[in-house]
This record gives C-alpha cells, structure tokens and sequence, in this order.
C-alpha cells in the first residue's frame, strides 16, 4: 500500500510540475499586442488615443488599443475600491488622470501605478512644471500630455480705444496691469478681465510666483506672503470694476464672446471657446498673465488644468506600454501636429514648438504664432506643491476670497481659517 501511496504522490508531483511548467511556459502568451486605456473626452483625449495607435501600428501591424470612456471622476472612484478591496486586475493597462490628482494618488494609493523611470521617454523634453505634477520622491509616473500654461487673451480693438497696444500687456507686472486696465476701463466702460471661479486665478497667481501652499509635509496657507498678495490682487479687480467674476460658466463664456470683457486670464484650452466667436477674428492676441511686483521667484507664467497618461501595476505587457508611450505620446512631433490641427491639443513636449504646424501664424489672433508661444509659456511654469490636498485647499481658498470680497473679511484672518480648515480636512 505504501508502495502505492508512494507510486501515486509521485505521479501526483510530476502532474503538477507539468501544470506548473506550463503556467510558467504560458505565462509570456498573456503579453498580448492588446493595451487597455482608460481615459474620457470622445473629441479630445480619445482621438489623441486613436491617432497614437495608428501611428504605432504603422511598425506594429498586429497592435491594438482597447480604449475604455470613462469620466474622470469614475476613474478614480475605481482606483480606490481597487486599492481597499487589495485586487488592481480590475486595471487598464493604462490610464489617463488629472495632474491635480497625482500627488495625492501616488501618496495613497501607490500600489496602483508603474513607475516610468525605465521607460526610455526623456522627461527633459517636457516642460518642467507639467512634469513635476506625476513626478514624487525623484520618480515618474506620467507622461505628461495636454499644456495648461495659463494665458491672457486680450481684445486688441478694445484696448487700442484706450490707446494701448499687446506690448502694453506682454510681461508685464501686476502694478503695469493695474494701470493699464484703469485706462481701458475710463475709455471704454468695458471689464478688462472675465473669470469664473475665483480660487482659481488666485492659484495661478500663487503658482506663478512658485509660492507652494503646502512646504515640506505642512500646509502653508496662514502665512503665506504670496497667497495673500493674491488675494489681494482678486479682491482688487473686483473692488475697482474691472473683473467680474461668474458663478455661471455659460455667462462667463458669453462675457468675452460678446465683448462684455477686453481679456481673461485663463488655462489655453479656453481658446476653442474664445475662437468660436468668428466674427472677431484677428481682433485678438495672447500674452502671458502678469507678475507679481517684488517677489523673489515671481514669473509671467502659471498652469491650470491638464492630465498625463500612466501605466498601472496591473499592465500585462510593460515593455509593450511603455515602448507604445516612448513612440508616439512621448516623443513623436508629428503626432503633436496631428492633434494640434485636428483637435486643438497644445503639447507640453518642448521639442513640437519647433515644428512647422506650432510655427503657423494664427489668423484668428492676428498672425500671431500663439502655439508655439504657448509651448514656450510652459516651460516657465514654476514648480508649486500642493501635496496630496490640491482639492482642499482650492476649496478653503474659495471660502477665504468669497468672504473677503462679500463679506470684507480680513484677508490674513481668512488665510487663518483656510489652513485650520485644510489642517482639519486632511487630519493634522
């Protein structure tokens, strides 16, 4: 019987280092040419997806992308059940996310991304601050996709009633633009700025000047010289009729459609709604917006808005992703120039400003050649940490300048409430 047993235990293991072998054997069969993408936008992000995958394919036939809509907010929501339920099979291959969300996935829940360090893409080639938003503890994450170097489109027949020009408004400081806009006000009783959402042009102020609300590992809001001198400019424009601010985004749109504003400070992928308004063509010009007045680090350039594309710990093929991303997303100027034409996307991959497509004059904006300038708006974008809790504070903020400019709250007495606020919200 023992002899049996034994006879069987050994046919037993041999069967399983079959099966076993096998598994091992098949394992590479699953480095199928297939990569799942999530991502959303049909008529933006996707079509970039679309693009890219024909291009690889023109040296990987038998290459395909399995794209999945999803909208951005449904994409994190399942990141985060994958990663309290321990199980990240339910994963793409890769994903697009929010560079605002970054920082505060990779410190939560790092287990959900690969790190493209290995990659073979030269993160040099894009704009510093757009690549420092995936970037943590040295380490990349994502590559970076859409700009949202922040713009200030201005009507130049309004402006010209006042007796000014664009270079009037190009590089110049906030005290030059106050001057001016009182000037373009008096002349023609028209707003110099528009905006919706008043925490946001402060934090493009803030990050203008590099000035992080969040310094190693604490919040820095209550203190920060920066923040309330932006607070201060907000409250100014508002107080001096020269900015309305909308709580309706189709009125803030209508408002420099229909020539109720001379400009806007704003992400460029504001541009196909500015450029809707045919009928104004060449009566437009984009500059930077300006900086702040003696402050050590203080630039013309900001950002707002934008996503990068990652590869998640579940992708069955790396090497496969990341070659796909190193070959078309992350290095190839004639993708860039496809979507540029096609669909409006402005790359922070510095080395497409160079090309032919970013190097047209813009009829809309007076010949001026506004792709590349804006290619070049953001590669100054300065550095500006957030941490994990770019949400919290945006919505602090927004709480701080709401009672100022309604209520005539003090301005340092508010930055006091929004860290408390912040420091409650995140647990310390």
């Amino acid at each position: 019987m023992k002899k049996l047993l034994a006879v069987a235990l050994i046919a037993l293991m041999a069967l399983t280092a079959v099966f076993a072998n096998g598994a091992k054997e098949s394992a590479p069969a699953e480095k199928t040419n297939t990569l799942t993408v999530w991502a959303w936008d049909p008529n933006f992000n996707i079509p970039a997806l679309l693009e890219a995958e024909k291009i690889y394919q023109e040296t990987h036939p038998d290459f395909k992308l399995n794209i999945v809509e999803n909208p951005s907010k449904d994409i994190e929501v399942k990141f985060v059940t994958a990663d309290q339920a321990g199980d990240y099979s339910t994963l793409p291959d890769i994903f697009l996310m929010q560079d605002n969300s970054y920082q505060k996935f990779i410190a939560n829940y790092p287990g959900i991304f690969t790190t493209l360090d290995n990659s073979g893409i030269n993160f040099n080639d894009f704009a510093a601050g757009k690549s420092a938003m995936s970037t943590a503890n040295g380490k990349h994450y994502g590559v970076p996709f859409d700009n949202g170097a922040v713009i200030m489109p201005i009507r130049t027949d309004i402006i010209a009633k006042a007796g000014l020009t664009v270079a009037d408004f190009d590089g110049i400081t906030w005290s030059q633009f106050f001057e001016n806009a009182t000037k373009v006000k008096k002349a023609t009783g028209i707003d110099m700025l528009t905006t919706s959402g008043g925490s946001e042009i402060v934090l493009m102020i803030l990050q203008s000047a590099g000035a992080s609300p969040y310094v190693n590992g604490k919040v820095n809001i209550a203190n920060n010289a920066v923040l309330e001198e932006a607070i201060n400019i907000y409250a100014r424009l508002i107080k001096e009729g020269l900015m309305t601010d909308y709580t309706d985004w189709d009125q803030y749109i209508a408002s420099f459609n229909t020539g109720k504003a001379a400009g806007l400070i704003q992400g460029n992928w504001i541009i196909s709604s500015i450029t809707a308004a045919q009928d104004q063509s060449g009566n437009w010009a984009v500059v930077p917006l300006p900086k702040l007045d003696g402050v050590a680090g203080a630039t013309n350039f900001s950002n707002s808005g934008g996503a990068s594309w990652a590869v998640s710990s579940a992708c069955k093929n790396k090497e496969l992703a990341f070659d796909f991303l190193k070959t078309t997303l992350g290095s190839n100027t004639d993708l860039y120039d496809t979507l540029l034409v096609n669909n409006g996307v402005i790359t922070t991959y510095l080395p497409a400003a160079k090309s032919s497509k970013y190097q047209d004059p813009v009829e809309f904006f007076g010949g001026q050649k506004v792709y590349s300038d804006i290619v070049s708006y953001a590669n100054g974008v300065p550095n500006c940490d957030f941490g994990s809790y770019y949400n919290d504070i945006r919505s602090a903020i927004t709480d701080a300048i709401t009672n100022v400019v309604q209520k005539g709250a003090d301005v340092k007495a508010e930055m006091k409430k929004a860290q408390e606020a912040v420091e409650f919200a995140i647990g310390g």
